[in-house]
């Protein structure tokens, strides 16, 4: 029953972004009358589901919910944004209550009876009164064989032929029966619509000790009276034509012949209820998995839509630990491959071809297995996205600011593991966004901007790397008035010669707030902290871009994976340490004449027209160097997530591999220009360089006069 549960709350998170995709459409003009449908089965469903499971506030808030629907899709309810905005809370109502009854939590009962009395003020307004939804579950006994005379409920003549009108035929798969539905319900709603006949065909159905759950097996067809549409018995279905196999065509007249009646039809054999060609019978084959069921031909209006729906690729579900443990073990296999190397490296071997041959192969197909893994563990930042827009809305009624969020790159992909880990920091994005950068109604008018304020969430992959940005149209960072705040709380020293970038660097010191008030959103300084943090914790970098008057840019840059990392070794006096390739621009050993002294012992790179700062890694990290000096090093041109160029000086390089990431705060501490650690094949350790910070130590008065002399020409 567990697992049964577990597979509803998935579903459910499905259905809950069905419908808030749905919502979204609604608000644009000229929505899709089919949205509202979508909508209406995403609820009903949900409902469905829960009240398998005996979870009692989540039917009653979804029955109120799917009968305001019911009245939107039948125009008796006109789309205003009032009207949206009353059907966005209830979406993130449900939202928290599929979530309360996965964790087994009590929930808000005050939220929930405050919007189930504004529904119900709606439903009361159209005058129609709203039946009491009761679930009542129907008992199987398993014990005896099945009988036909007892078809719970619904009457199933087989000793009268089929009538002319149309036939229908029902293979229930496994998915609608997961969600809650019940086949007996559907019967009895063909049944409102006219008598029919119903036959029941079980010669599919495997015996007890071989049943699956996943094979019900089961099918019917039934015999709709002259006068019943295909309208009305879709309408039947239609919330459950995706998950079973369903076809209706007009049923054959039957051909009377004046002597004796034949026998009774087997209720087994459908076929003998139709006397149609043979080429005309459609016997319905079990529905074996629910993409079988759902890639049935259909009859009907929606025909198109299922056979698409039914090319889908077959897809499984595996527990996320199962494939952490796989790609830990391709960090093994890696590290394992750069100890044969080393190995091979030290028997001198590493010149005979075969070796080499054999090498490079397992190089290759260990960086294959690794990419694999990481396409597997990849999802799309379309789930996270959509949360944002609930934080929007809570945000901007809070502050009562009108906002409109644009999202773009929804379906760029980022490692399982940043999925969750983004929701915290991109929400204080948001929310600083609406908070601090969008300025109020009266200010935008008096500005000539529009009243309502724009937010645009991006994602992109850059270079190896995955980009999202935050932006808004707001009136920029007023840097006067940050460096006035940072010194009154002595974050800074009075007088201090920095920056705009050191400036806007300050919003993400622990403690720091531009707000005089403490409100719900803002006030107390954990905000843009707990960004910085987060991302940090990823292996990634957090960036802003401001224009006063104009609005702000936060952007982050992550890697695409946190397992495995592409480095061009290089040796530093007597250590060796890794360098990200994806920094890397190009290497060069430069000649004197394109190195430039400038001030106490620093230096620029004249490389195509362009000076560029050259930073000693080895007097960065208090290594010595070894004999025969700068002269005998080479140069590292790179170029970090923020567009910072530079030229890192370092004495050799010796290859260029994949290294598995080892996080170096959890097993020691943070060392200031290092983002994680590996380990080589001789068993050794590395640093792994983190060329973003090492830059960032340029922000001292000698290196803001170099970046001053170098951008100056």
């Amino acid at each position: 029953m567990d697992e049964f549960r577990d597979m509803f709350f998935v579903e459910c998170d499905e259905l809950l972004e069905v419908l808030a995709n749905g919502l979204r459409q609604m608000e644009q003009p000229g929505f899709d009358k089919e949205t509202v449908h979508a909508v209406f089965r995403a609820v009903h469903s949900v409902k469905g589901g829960a009240a398998a499971f005996g979870l009692t506030t989540l039917v009653t808030f979804a029955h109120r919910f799917e009968t305001v629907l019911d009245l939107v899709r039948s125009d008796k309810i006109e789309v205003t944004p009032l009207i949206m905005g009353l059907l966005h809370r209830c979406s993130d109502c449900l939202t928290d209550l599929v979530g309360t009854a996965r964790s087994g939590q009590d929930p808000d009962e005050v939220k929930v009876d405050g919007l189930m009395t504004e529904l119900d003020g709606l439903i009361d307004s159209d005058g129609e009164e709203d039946t009491a939804f009761e679930f009542t579950p129907i008992t199987l006994d398993f014990g005896a064989p099945l009988s036909f005379d007892a078809p719970l409920g619904v009457d199933m003549p087989t000793a009268e032929p089929a009538r002319a009108g149309l036939l229908v035929q029902m293979a229930p798969g496994f998915q609608l029966y997961r969600s809650g539905n019940d086949p007996m319900a559907l019967l009895a709603s063909l049944r409102k619509l006219g008598d029919c006949d119903v036959v029941l065909n079980d010669e599919s159905v495997a015996p007890l000790e071989d049943w699956s759950p996943e094979q019900p097996g089961l099918a019917w067809e039934i015999g709709m009276p002259e006068g019943v549409d295909e309208a009305a018995i879709m309408s039947v279905f239609e919330f459950v034509e995706d998950c079973c196999m369903l076809s209706i065509r007009p049923a054959p007249i039957p051909e009377i012949i004046p002597a004796e009646p034949e026998p009774e039809p087997e209720p087994e054999v459908m076929a003998q209820h139709d006397p149609a060609p043979a080429e005309a019978v459609q016997t319905p084959p079990p529905p074996a998995t629910p993409d079988e069921a759902s890639s049935a031909p259909t009859a009907g209006p929606r025909a198109a839509a299922q056979s698409d729906a039914g090319q889908a690729a077959p897809t499984i579900r595996v527990a996320l630990d199962r494939v952490d443990r796989l790609m830990n073990m391709i960090g093994e296999l890696v590290i394992k491959e750069a100890m044969l190397s080393q190995v091979i490296q030290t028997a001198g071997m590493h010149e005979q071809p075969d070796v080499i041959a054999g090498l490079d192969a397992i190089r290759q197909l260990a960086s294959d297995i690794q990419e694999s893994v990481m396409a597997i563990r990849a999802q799309p930042l379309k789930l996270v996205f959509q949360r944002m827009h609930r934080i929007l809305r809570e945000a901007a009624d809070a502050t009562g600011k009108p906002v409109r969020l644009i999202t773009i790159g929804e379906q760029t992909e980022v490692d399982k593991t940043m999925i969750e880990r983004l929701v915290e920091p991109l929400t204080h994005m948001i929310r600083n966004s609406v908070d601090h950068g969008l300025e109020d109604t009266v200010t935008r008018q008096r500005r000539g901007k529009p009243q309502e304020g724009t937010i645009t969430l991006s994602a992109a992959h850059r270079s190896g790397r995955v980009q999202i940005e935050v932006s808004d149209d707001g009136g920029g960072i007023n840097r006067a008035k940050v460096r006035q705040i940072a010194e009154d709380r002595g974050l800074v020293a009075p007088g201090a010669n920095l920056s705009p970038a050191e400036i806007d660097q300050l919003l993400f010191l622990p403690g720091f707030s531009s707000k005089d008030e403490v409100s719900a959103l803002s006030g107390r300084g954990v905000g843009l902290d707990v960004v910085r943090r987060e991302i940090m914790g990823l292996g990634g970098r957090v960036m802003i871009q401001s224009t006063e008057g104009e609005g702000t840019t936060f952007s982050i840059a992550l890697p695409l994976t946190l397992a495995v990392v592409e480095g061009m070794l290089i040796q530093l006096g007597d250590q060796t340490m890794v360098l990200p390739i994806t920094a890397v621009q190009e290497t060069l050993r430069p000649e004197s004449s394109m190195l430039h002294g400038v001030g106490h012992g620093s230096q620029l790179l004249s490389n195509r027209g362009e000076l560029i700062p050259i930073i000693d890694l080895c007097a960065s990290f208090g290594v010595t160097q070894p004999e025969g000096g700068p002269d005998s090093s080479v140069l590292i041109v790179v170029e970090t997530d923020s567009r910072k160029r530079a030229a890192f000086r370092v004495d050799a390089i010796f290859d260029q591999r994949q290294v598995v990431i080892k996080s170096l705060e959890q097993n020691y501490g943070r060392v200031p220009g290092v983002s994680a650690a590996t380990i080589l094949g001789d068993g050794k350790i590395a640093l792994i360089i983190d060329p973003e910070e090492i830059l960032l130590s340029m922000s001292n008065d000698q290196g803001r006069r170099m970046a001053a002399m170098a951008s100056n020409g």
